[in-house]
């Protein structure tokens, strides 16, 4: 806390007072927020309608198999694919779930400790079952139920856990525990005291733990018992759903994104909300009330011509965020390419220029420059990791540092840089090659995978064979071909469709080679270019049967 109260001082010193906005468009199609920071960009969010959100949405499905090489249990929760549980994840008094005897409310959120093992003291979950118990317990057939903690990731299904929550503003609640805690990301000692304070005052069930998130910072006691009993209500629901509806199904589904940016960014220092629809601008004052006047009031209804991200100058920000090549302010650029394996970020100096003030000579001008761009570059790369939500590993091709000072101070600035991100993140030193590698939790698909399909063109590959490579195929084909025709002493007037683009090459290029090869084997060649053939493939058929004697497309001869 007395960290945050000084950044602040420094930042208002400086003349950079923060100001902080959310910004809501909505549209038939697409409902998009962002968080703006000073007019920029930091936090951006999309959702379709017929998107399902998984993570978070809590499920009563039935164990499918056990595989006990992977120590997981596949889980059948209703979708395409089975649910991936892990062997930790199981708890051996998941039955009591599904007793409608049992009148059971919500646990603490667990939370990974060193080496990824859970830690934490008088939760079923820290008795890790045996194989053999859990083939017992967790028999094929068995109905189980289960939060989604990381959605479907291209061919992976999503990963569940039997650890319960519920997400409050104020609070989170788990099934299963009876402790209350505090975030630990609430560092200031007297804040941890006065919320604990309030928490002791609840009423909760029994078995029934309650941790206290950072949104509760400076939050009243009422405010608090309010997060409280609408927690209750959900978890009511959630029971008799699991009492009544038939596995598979969904028993809890996660609020929509309108809400869940009430309950996770409408936060002490945003000045402003800003909508552009006025359903959802109603819906925003009749759940903002219910938190308080002070917040109800920072809402505001925009009814301009322009679109809302237009006006505030966002759709340019994003345009620029979400491209391959990313500009920093001070000529160097990133180079952001997203693979299967990993997030690959090149840094590169560009037309960088040194910051006035500094009168620096040779080597030390140079090494000065390269940790600018450095320094610049992990901000971005921070910042660009939660704008396009990407996640998973990362590795990051700094500017070779010769100074292990220089080294550690841009390690430094990464880590802070992430501070603010909410997903977890763990960042190593740079490596002898010069490569930073880190690793962001991913609990869903990135912003470009969702927004975007695989190019017809190039198939995903980024690339298509150039008009010489495929006028070499062809000419070697077409060869074949004629030298078979000839053989076989049959007449072969062969009919070639290819693309406009390889069609140039051969009037311009490779005319010469073409009229070789129609006088050695006394035929004649006719081309026709199709405007939407792919520029890869081509066909060479029998002019006079209309035979498709080779085809090199497949099924991608068109775009």
């Amino acid at each position: 806390m007395f960290k945050q109260i000084v950044e602040k001082l420094i930042t208002c010193l400086r003349g950079k007072k923060l100001k902080r906005d959310i910004v809501i468009n909505v549209e038939k199609l697409e409902t998009r927020v962002a968080v703006v920071e000073n007019g920029r960009l930091e936090e951006y969010m999309v959702e379709h309608p017929d998107d399902e959100r998984l993570v978070g949405c809590i499920f009563k499905g039935r164990v499918q198999n056990l595989e006990d090489d992977l120590q997981a249990a596949f889980v059948d929760i209703g979708l395409k694919k089975n649910a991936f549980l892990h062997y930790w994840d199981m708890t051996p008094d998941q039955d009591a779930y599904l007793d409608e005897d049992e009148d059971e409310e919500e646990e603490e959120e667990l939370k990974p400790g060193k080496g990824g093992k859970r830690r934490g003291k008088g939760r079923r979950q820290a008795t890790r079952l045996t194989n053999e118990q859990i083939h017992e317990k967790f028999k094929p057939g068995t109905e189980i139920i289960v939060r989604v903690t990381k959605g479907p990731i291209s061919t992976k299904g999503p990963r569940v856990t039997t650890n319960l929550s519920l997400a409050g503003r104020y609070l989170v609640m788990r099934p299963g525990a009876n402790n209350r805690g505090v975030s630990r990301k609430i560092g200031d000692a007297k804040e941890r005291d006065r919320i604990r304070k309030i928490l002791d005052r609840l009423l909760l069930p029994d078995d029934v733990g309650i941790i206290a998130r950072t949104v509760g910072i400076g939050a009243k006691g009422s405010a608090f018992a309010r997060d409280l009993r609408n927690l209750l209500e959900s978890w009511n629901e959630l029971k008799g759903n699991i009492r009544n509806l038939r596995t598979p199904c969904c028993v809890y589904k996660e609020p929509g994104l309108v809400e869940r940016v009430v309950r996770e960014w409408l936060t002490e220092d945003v000045e402003s909300v800003v909508i552009d629809d006025e359903k959802t601008f109603e819906d925003m004052r009749e759940l903002t009330s219910k938190i308080s006047r002070r917040a109800k009031s920072k809402l505001r209804r925009y009814e301009g011509v322009a679109n809302v991200f237009e006006h505030m100058g966002l759709e340019r920000q994003l345009e620029e965020a979400f491209r391959r090549q990313v500009p920093l302010k001070s000529g160097g650029y990133l180079v952001i390419d997203e693979t299967e394996a990993l997030i690959a970020v090149d840094v590169n100096t560009g037309h960088h220029k040194t910051k006035e003030g500094k009168e620096l000579t040779g080597r030390n001008k140079q090494e000065e420059s390269i940790l600018e761009v450095n320094l610049e570059a992990v901000e971005e790369v921070a910042r660009q990791l939660r704008l396009r939500n990407i996640g998973g590993l990362v590795i990051l091709d700094l500017i070779d540092m010769k100074s292990n000072k220089h080294q550690k101070k841009v390690v430094r600035a990464l880590k802070d840089a992430l501070k603010r991100d909410r997903a977890r993140t763990n960042v190593l030193d740079i490596s002898k090659l010069g490569l930073l590698e880190m690793s962001r939790q991913r609990v869903e698909e990135s912003l470009l995978s969702k927004l975007s399909s695989t190019c017809p063109c190039c198939n995903g590959h980024g690339l298509v064979k150039s008009p010489l490579a495929i006028s070499i195929e062809l000419q070697r084909q077409l060869t074949t071909l004629l030298r078979r025709a000839d053989a076989e002493k049959r007449p072969f007037v062969p009919k070639i469709i290819i693309a406009p683009a390889v069609m140039q090459r051969l009037r311009t290029e490779d005319a010469k080679i073409l009229a070789e090869l129609q006088t050695r084997f006394n035929t004649k060649l006719t081309f026709v270019a199709e405007l939407h053939r792919h520029p890869e493939f081509f066909s060479i058929q029998d002019a006079e049967t209309g035979n498709v004697l080779y085809s090199s497309g497949g099924n991608r001869q068109f775009i």
